[in-house]
């Protein structure tokens, strides 16, 4: 939200200093990003007081040697007249009339004042310099917008209002600051300068005033000419409209137009920028209509019925058949013959206001915070309009902005008003009155005041104050401004606010913490996370809402929608059930990343929803947690001092799998074979085990995924683990001392069926080498003529050591025995010599 300081001045004194002014109020909650200054001091480019000047043109004459140039003289308060050479096209008008019967007012630049060059490409400062022009000196010039920094327009200058007084420094006239703030939802209410304005006085005591809301209504009776139905009135809770007649078309005075540009909008015409003006000024959205474009000059609030099609004001053609949510259809203000506007969103295109448009039809109107909401999300549509409907409007601001919007046509686009005003108002706001102990304040806040105190903090904000006692409850009645007023917490907030955050005193704990228990399974969680980190993985953390395309992307066998819990209320399709699985988000964030990136490893950690068996005690579904890893791309990043070009395949990720195991201390899981699974490549894939019970897959995606994702990397691999199964195999570390005594290795060649899993033979040699082994490594694998056909040889280096003497050849040979009896009969293993 952009405040310009002037527009703030006219509904409440400021007499501090602008960045006291901006700390006051982030400190009670209303949080200023920055401060903008415009041609005043310490601006990008600030206005020069002695060389940038408001002038008065008093003629315009014809340049003698050139046809698209003219000479103006302009008086800037020097007593003498200047001569300017300028080939502003909005002068040309005036060229030749002899001294201006009704003289012009624009911004006079000295020689030696710093612009902006208005025909450069962007934002180039240039230092204005005297000389000849066709055979005219020319030695200042007069100033366009661009040229000022006010806007990108260059083409003519700047004509100012007529009671610009001449000789003012420009900066004194039009230099202004804009306070910047981030609007939090709770503070919705400040999404307007009369917002921030009862902020200011609340805060610093001064008196608020509102805007001038003069009126006539001269016209006839609007009572049957404009009719509002409301056939949705739990969404439409107030619907009032107006209509002024004769109006003309226009550009808008210079000092609105300087305000909406300030505030971050485009002036357009006096009609639409009114609109606009009345929204910034009191927080109410408002829409004309070319009330001849509206059949019957009847409005009907009504859901979008299949088939209906509508473009808004931004050009774009809105298919209206879609759900916003819930099974509801868009929210429309419609005429007999169809709709007009999306309802708080977007006008549109149909009943524009144009050129050619003579009588407005003005509504106003209360919206349904949620249904705008999922509108905006579900059409792509968001406007400065809805943003303040979405966080809710008071209820009975639309009177207000009615009148002050026709008191402005009045005077800016002249025309008639009707008498009388269109009110349909089926849900009258209810009152909220609240009972707050001084004990309340103390407890929550913290701070000991009387309820006189109180309600002297909460008066100030616009609540409604009885005050029966010191020690009574307030009794406190929020108005319909404050619909975040609902409970004593938000009173005590109000409190805690208006007193001062930072003088509440430091207090402390009236009892001692209670006993703090271990939570095995959270810190389980941390330390994988802890652990992938360290390997290089990045944490991703998606949405755990999907679709059935984008599960059937990964798994077409299991984009089944009987499998999956449905929300009631999805705000789109592509957020429509309960995931069943990590791996369809997260390989969906590998996938965008790649694009980005040569070398993509993440990692995620969630719940999962599983739906329980029909007729159980418990209908809630299960959440298991779940561990999902995605790798693709590069070995390593690239660099001088990394020429490998090589990509990761499916033992890099067993190797992340591999140490995440160990450095958990899970023992005991077996490495099998993973048969038709369709995510995986076949052959290039695993189950994890433990005693019977499956922990979890992994293994190079499937070319048909990859392609469905749009992978474009040779290999992608991916894995998928049960958190919960993972954490109950953790084995507690057990100490032990170093041994004194020497290692002794041992090599071992053995050939085997190319069929039997390594994990197989590393099982058998730790079966039967019992406790005295130490460490196993397998460096050498070959297959050839020697190890014979179907068949490999395996090497694996055996370490033993005694935790108490030095074993000997005879202890090893023993050992070895052992190990070569149990390979041969457990998995017809040979030992090469």
């Amino acid at each position: 939200m952009r405040v310009p300081l002037s527009w703030l001045k006219e509904f409440v004194d400021i007499t501090l200093p602008v960045e006291e002014l901006a700390e006051k109020l982030t400190r009670a909650g209303l949080e200023c990003e920055g401060i903008e200054r415009i041609g005043v001091a310490g601006a990008d480019l600030p206005w020069e007081p002695d060389k940038v000047i408001v002038g008065t043109i008093l003629e315009v004459r014809r340049h003698p040697n050139a046809d698209r140039l003219v000479l103006a003289d302009v008086d800037y308060g020097a007593g003498t007249p200047h001569t300017v050479v300028t080939g502003a096209p909005n002068l040309f008008p005036y060229k030749d009339q002899g001294r201006l019967a009704h003289p012009l007012k624009g911004v006079f630049a000295r020689e030696g004042a710093e612009l902006y060059d208005g025909h450069a490409d962007g934002w180039v400062r240039m230092r204005l310099k005297g000389r000849p022009v066709r055979g005219v000196m020319s030695d200042a010039m007069l100033c366009s917008e661009k040229e000022l920094g006010l806007s990108d327009e260059h083409e003519g200058i700047l004509i100012l209002p007529d009671d610009a007084p001449a000789g003012t420094p420009l900066c004194d006239y039009l230099g202004d600051m804009v306070l910047k703030f981030e609007v939090l939802p709770n503070m919705a209410r400040c999404l307007s300068i009369l917002g921030v304005a009862r902020e200011v006085a609340a805060l610093t005591g001064a008196p608020l005033r509102l805007p001038d809301m003069t009126l006539v209504e001269d016209g006839a009776v609007i009572e049957g000419r404009v009719q509002v139905t409301i056939e949705v009135p739990d969404l439409c809770p107030r619907f009032t409209a107006t209509l002024i007649e004769g109006v003309t078309i226009g550009p808008s005075p210079l000092w609105m137009q300087r305000r909406l540009t300030m505030a971050g909008m485009r002036p357009i015409n006096n009609i639409v920028d009114i609109s606009n003006y009345v929204m910034l000024e009191l927080g109410g959205p408002n829409h004309m209509f070319d009330a001849d474009r509206v059949v019957d000059q009847h409005l009907v609030v009504r859901l979008a019925r299949p088939g209906e099609r509508l473009t808004t004001l931004d050009g774009k053609e809105h298919d209206l058949d879609a759900s916003v949510g819930g099974g509801t259809l868009p929210l429309l203000v419609c005429d007999p013959q169809g709709p007009l506007s999306l309802a708080g969103v977007m006008g549109g295109a149909s009943s524009e206001v144009g050129a050619a448009t003579t009588r407005v039809l003005l509504e106003a109107a209360v919206w349904e915070p949620a249904i705008i909401r999922r509108m905006g999300t579900a059409l792509r549509a968001r406007s400065e309009a809805s943003k303040r409907f979405e966080r809710g409007v008071d209820y009975e601001l639309p009177p207000l902005v009615q009148r002050r919007a026709l008191s402005l046509l009045q005077r800016f686009a002249g025309g008639t008003v009707a008498r009388g005003m269109i009110d349909n108002y089926p849900r009258p706001w209810q009152l909220i009155t609240l009972d707050l102990p001084p004990g309340e304040v103390r407890r929550i806040v913290g701070i000991s005041l009387s309820a006189g105190e109180i309600a002297g903090l909460l008066r100030p904000l616009g609540l409604s104050c009885e005050v029966a006692g010191d020690d009574q409850p307030v009794r406190v009645v929020a108005p319909s401004s404050r619909r975040d007023i609902t409970v004593l917490a938000d009173l005590c907030e109000e409190v805690a606010r208006m007193y001062g955050y930072d003088r509440i005193p430091l207090t402390m704990m009236a009892d001692v913490l209670p006993a703090q228990r271990d939570n095995p399974s959270l810190e389980f969680e941390l330390r994988t996370r802890d652990l992938l980190t360290g390997a290089g993985l990045d944490e991703a953390i998606t949405y755990s809402l999907t679709s059935m395309p984008a599960v059937a992307k990964v798994n077409p066998r299991d984009a089944d929608t009987v499998a999956y819990l449905r929300l009631a209320n999805p705000l789109s399709s592509e957020r429509e059930y309960l995931r069943r699985s990590l791996l369809p988000t997260l390989l969906e964030a590998l996938a965008q990343n790649l694009h980005e990136r040569e070398r993509v490893m993440l990692f995620e950690i969630g719940r999962v929803y599983l739906k329980r068996a029909p007729g159980g005690e418990e209908p809630r579904p299960e959440e298991p947690r779940r561990l999902a890893l995605a790798m693709a791309g590069r070995r390593s990043d690239r660099s001088w001092h990394a020429p490998d070009n090589s990509i990761m395949d499916f033992f890099d990720l067993k190797g992340v799998v591999e140490t995440l195991l160990a450095r958990l201390n899970i023992p005991g899981v077996r490495y099998g074979t993973l048969r038709d699974d369709p995510r995986f490549h076949p052959g290039r894939a695993a189950r994890l085990d433990h005693n019977g019970r499956q922990l979890g897959v992994m293994g190079e995606l499937h070319p048909d995924v990859c392609e469905r994702l749009e992978i474009t990397t040779p290999r992608a691999m991916a894995a998928e683990f049960d958190l919960e199964a993972l954490c109950d195999l953790v084995v507690p570390v057990r100490y032990r001392p170093i041994s004194r005594y020497p290692a002794m290795t041992q090599d071992l060649s053995l050939v085997v069926a190319r069929d039997v899993p390594a994990e197989q033979v590393v099982t058998t040699i730790r079966k039967y080498a019992g406790a005295q082994l130490e460490t196993l490594t397998l460096f050498d694998i070959y297959e050839g003529e020697q190890s014979g056909p179907g068949r490999r040889s395996l090497t694996y280096r055996l370490a033993f050591r005694a935790p108490d003497r030095t074993l000997n050849d005879a202890d090893i040979a023993k050992i070895r025995q052992k190990i070569v009896r149990g390979l041969e009969h457990d998995i017809g293993a040979m030992i090469r010599s």
